[in-house]
This record gives structure tokens, C-alpha cells and sequence, in this order.
């Protein structure tokens, strides 16, 4: 039994050590959408309120980075389905329709459909696990590389037709890096080091906002591409580092089955919604449709 736990120690400990990869976790975890306008109504007036979660992945393993299409209509989201590898789904929230886009022996992660509106981009994980970024036409055809020298991406966001910010891994036991990439030069270059995997355009302009992992609390920060300036924004909430930009000046993030809120006038989180008993715990990777519905999704773990 010592021996089991040992090992159980150890192994926890080189993942705590291990850079990010666009990997499966070994937890279970489920996308949901969910009324957010209703979860902080309920928080600053006390009442009761309908806070039910609709699981669209519905699909026990690995399901995760969802994102909003840009007429809010559809979530896009990573899922295994056969253990094997990991493809793109379309959740429809209208007509609850769910559609496999890629069908390939690769593993697809985090989509995002491109500032054209006529792709998406993912990273995808090639055969031989070089992870790059790719993109595929809206029906989950034509796949075709963006950035064909810059490897080990792990994460990224569209800054605009031609720009992307990039959470590229380390590699020899360097710490991940936030990169500029260009898709015209297809080149990139570093900006910071040791961030988080939470890459967001900040609605309203185009600046990027990421997590810092450089200081003790870790600290959510902002980049502007045009000027090169980074300046400091918060402190992120208990060690948490998935966010989402509500509005240009409100900022989610989870903890646990809760959501808290930065507004940039104010100085502190305040909790803003809580999911403790929709079933579901450890709230990550946040999204939220920029379509005037009052509907976010996140992935979490179902509660057994």
C-alpha cells in the first residue's frame, strides 16, 4: 500500500511539473451550457433560481475547450468519443443537434472559428505528436496547416485576419511562452514566459489578456499586439487561471462549481454564480457568446 501511494505522490507531482498539453485529463469532465444571466441575478438578490445546466457533450472521458460560434448559434468543443483520438463536435443550441466535424486518426483540440467565418483553426496532434496549428473548412473538410514552423502550440486566439497570440509548450524544461505569430511571415515571436492556457481577445478591441504564472498570486495580464506594452490587471482567483471576457470590462473566472467577476472599476473578485448544486464541480475553461443571450459554457466534472 506505501508503495501505491508513493507512486501515487510522485505521479501527481511530475504533473504538476509537466507544461500544459492539449492532452485528455485523467477526471471525467462534460461541456455545459448554462443561463448566466440567471446564476448572477440569483447571487445579488438571494433568490432561488433555476440554475439547471444542459450537458451537450454528454459523453463520459474527455470533453473540453468550448467556443462559441460568432453569431452565438453554436458551440464548438473538443470530445473523445473511442479513445483513440480527439475530434471536433458542433453543438446547435436551437435544435440540440450534435455533429462530428473532423473524422480524422489526428487528434483535433480547441476550435475557434477564424476571423473569416469560414473555418475553424485547431491544434492538432499529428502522428508524430508535433502540435500545430491547423485549420478545417466549417464542415469539418479540407484541413490545411496555418503555421507550419512554429511546433508545440498549445493553446491560441485570433487577433485579427492575420495575427494570432500563441501558448507555445516548453520544451527541455523550459516554461511555456506567449508567442505573436504572423500567418503572412509564419514566423512568431516570444513576448512572455511561464503563462497560463487562458488566451482571450478582450471584446471592444485588440488587446490580449493571459495568465501570468511568474509571480505569487499568479496574475492575469494584458498585452496590446500594436504597442508591445503588457500592464498588470488582477490578481487571479485562489490559484484559478481559466477566464472569459463577459463584456469588454467584466471578467469571469471559476473556482470549484463558482464563477467570480472582475469589473475594471472595482479592485477584488465578488462571486457572481454558483453551480454547487447543479450537479457539477471544478469549473474550467469558460465561454461566452458575444450575442446578446445570456448563455455561457464551461466544462466541469460531473458529481457522482
Amino acid at each position: 500500500m506505501k508503495n501505491v501511494l508513493f507512486g501515487l505522490i510522485a505521479i501527481a507531482a511530475m504533473t504538476q511539473q509537466t507544461p500544459q498539453r492539449a492532452q485528455p485529463p485523467a477526471a471525467d469532465t462534460e461541456v455545459y451550457l448554462g443561463d448566466l444571466a440567471a446564476a448572477q441575478a440569483s447571487r445579488k438578490t438571494g433568490a432561488v433560481a433555476d440554475l439547471t445546466l444542459v450537458n451537450i457533450s454528454n459523453n463520459p472521458g474527455y470533453n473540453n475547450q468550448p467556443s462559441f460560434t460568432p453569431d452565438g448559434r453554436a458551440v464548438l468543443f473538443s470530445s473523445n468519443r473511442d479513445g483513440k483520438q480527439t475530434d471536433i463536435y458542433r453543438y446547435d443550441i436551437a435544435s440540440k443537434a450534435l455533429t462530428q466535424l473532423t473524422h480524422t486518426t489526428e487528434s483535433e483540440y480547441s476550435p475557434l472559428v477564424t476571423p473569416d467565418g469560414k473555418g475553424f483553426s485547431v491544434i492538432r496532434v499529428e502522428a508524430d505528436k508535433t502540435q500545430r496549428l491547423w485549420r478545417f473548412d466549417l464542415d469539418g473538410t479540407n484541413p490545411r496547416l496555418v503555421l507550419e514552423n512554429i511546433k508545440q502550440v498549445g493553446y491560441h486566439v485570433w487577433i485579427d485576419d492575420h495575427r494570432l497570440a500563441l501558448f507555445v509548450v516548453g520544451t527541455q524544461g523550459q516554461p511555456s511562452t506567449l508567442q505573436l505569430a504572423d500567418t503572412t511571415t509564419g514566423t512568431a515571436v516570444v513576448i512572455d514566459r511561464n503563462i497560463g492556457r487562458s488566451l482571450l481577445k478582450r471584446p471592444g478591441g485588440n488587446t490580449i489578456s493571459y495568465v501570468s504564472k511568474q509571480t505569487t498570486p499568479w496574475m492575469v495580464k494584458e498585452f496590446d499586439p500594436d504597442t508591445k506594452e503588457i500592464r498588470d490587471l488582477t490578481p487571479v482567483v485562489n490559484g484559478s487561471e481559466d477566464c472569459a471576457w463577459q463584456t469588454g470590462s467584466r471578467l469571469l473566472m471559476a473556482h470549484d462549481a463558482k464563477i467570480f467577476l472582475w469589473d475594471k472599476t472595482g479592485t477584488a473578485w465578488t462571486e457572481t454564480g454558483d453551480f454547487s448544486s447543479s450537479g457539477v464541480k471544478n469549473i474550467t475553461r469558460l465561454a461566452v457568446t458575444r450575442f446578446g443571450q445570456p448563455v455561457f459554457a464551461f466544462v466541469a466534472e460531473p458529481v457522482k
